[in-house]
């Protein structure tokens, strides 16, 4: 499931941020840089063809009332809602089951639809839901491979579409395990499904776009970054961003230079199966917050849930989990998962914050194998046993809140109570 962190070196001093800001404003004529602008134009091209640089329409018209999804009353003058979740991580157990779910539908190939379906009631009480596709994938009939050295079905992506998601991250240390081609497959089939990505690239003025996603109050920009790549080296440097504070700071001055109002920073890194951040994670996530650029922190690699932290105001979600995955036997927190909404609040003045955190416990059952829900409000029904699904959601909570989250406004996500 990936080696563990020890990655790259973090650059990340107070002094060093400061100067990126300004160099990153002052360089490349950044101010005047057009929104709309080609990302195949004036830069070296790599393999693959081009993209937009920035996804982004016109500025939306104020509201005195929350859109549809956007979680609690709206305290401010108009709110937008994220929602993000752990690794999408498919095993050959997981292929198996969506041939056996498109077969008992009627249908050729796979089907993982089923798999994900419980997290559509989330994702539809949400304005803007980003999954992490951790793996390369292969053509739709393979050949699929597993742990080490992942090739999985495509499929995973158009069932991510399916069930309400808009866009991914692609950067992990498992983004080239199937060298350019497989980076290249991936990009494609994510374009194919629909679905906006980032943290990976054809080509290397792709690399330099931001991915600005516009809700119906908001537009949303995600930063993303890898700790490493397994001890292999990209084609290209550019074809993976990397998690480097200085970077990711230059990148997100770039988004609000470009219009955006809220900016993620998603960290691929952490020890696999901790219950706490390591000092890499939290260096980087603070380094991050303290730039004065980013709206949320959250993050990605470990297979098991991390504290959430209020740092300054701005929330980092260290760890989701993982999204999908096949049972460990050895490792019950590898089994579990977390899904986050965070509202964010725009007042009169034109300043955006967040005015809610809040989080579901998730668990993946076999027999079928599927997505469950352990929320208090049990939207899915019993998912393993009360017992296990008692004991999960006990394991969670006091990992999640464990750097002062709850007493810093962070709840439970009860999808049942929404109007």
């Amino acid at each position: 499931m990936g080696n563990r962190s020890g990655g790259i070196a973090v650059r990340a001093g107070t002094a060093m941020a400061a100067a990126i800001l300004v160099s990153a404003l002052a360089g490349c004529g950044l101010i005047a840089e057009q929104a709309g602008r080609s990302a195949s134009a004036g830069a070296t091209p790599g393999p693959g063809k081009g993209q937009p640089s920035v996804t982004q329409t016109p500025a939306p018209t104020p509201t005195p009332t929350p859109t549809p999804g956007a979680g609690p009353a709206c305290p401010t003058l108009r709110c937008t809602s994220v929602l993000v979740t752990g690794d999408m991580l498919v095993h050959t157990q997981l292929w198996q089951q969506a041939q056996q779910d498109a077969a008992t539908a009627g249908k050729p190939g796979l089907d993982f639809t089923p798999l994900l379906e419980g997290q559509r009631r989330y994702i539809q009480a949400s304005d803007l839901a980003i999954c992490h596709q951790e793996t390369p994938v292969a053509g739709p009939e393979g050949p699929f491979s597993a742990y080490p050295s992942f090739n999985v079905p495509p499929q995973i992506i158009t069932a991510s579409k399916a069930v309400g998601y808009q866009a991914c991250t692609t950067a992990s240390n498992h983004t080239i395990d199937r060298s350019t081609d497989g980076l290249l497959r991936t990009l494609d089939a994510l374009d194919a499904a629909g679905l906006k990505h980032t943290g990976s690239y054809r080509t290397e003025a792709e690399s330099q776009g931001i991915l600005i996603l516009q809700t119906p109050a908001a537009r949303i920009a995600i930063i993303q970054g890898t700790y490493g790549l397994n001890g292999q080296y990209p084609e290209y440097p550019w074809q993976v961003d990397m998690l480097d504070a200085p970077s990711m700071i230059a990148k997100a001055v770039k988004a609000r230079a470009l219009g955006a109002d809220i900016v993620l920073g998603a960290m691929h890194a952490g020890d696999e199966y901790a219950s706490e951040a390591n000092a890499q994670q939290q260096e980087v996530a603070h380094a991050l917050v303290d730039s004065g650029q980013f709206s949320m922190i959250y993050g990605h690699h470990t297979h098991s849930v991390l504290p959430i932290e209020n740092y300054k105001g701005t929330w980092i979600v260290y760890g989701l989990g993982n999204g999908v995955t096949e049972l460990s036997p050895w490792y019950v927190v590898n089994n579990e998962g977390l899904l986050v909404r965070a509202q964010f609040s725009q007042d009169a003045s034109g300043k955006w914050a967040p005015s809610d955190l809040a989080w579901a416990p998730s668990v993946i059952v076999r027999d079928p194998y599927r997505w469950c829900s352990v929320a208090t409000d049990a939207p899915q029904g019993i998912c393993a046993t009360p017992e296990a699904d008692a004991a999960t959601r006990l394991r969670t909570v006091s990992v999640v809140e464990s750097m002062g989250a709850a007493a810093a406004g962070a709840h439970e996500l009860l999808i049942t109570k929404q109007p």
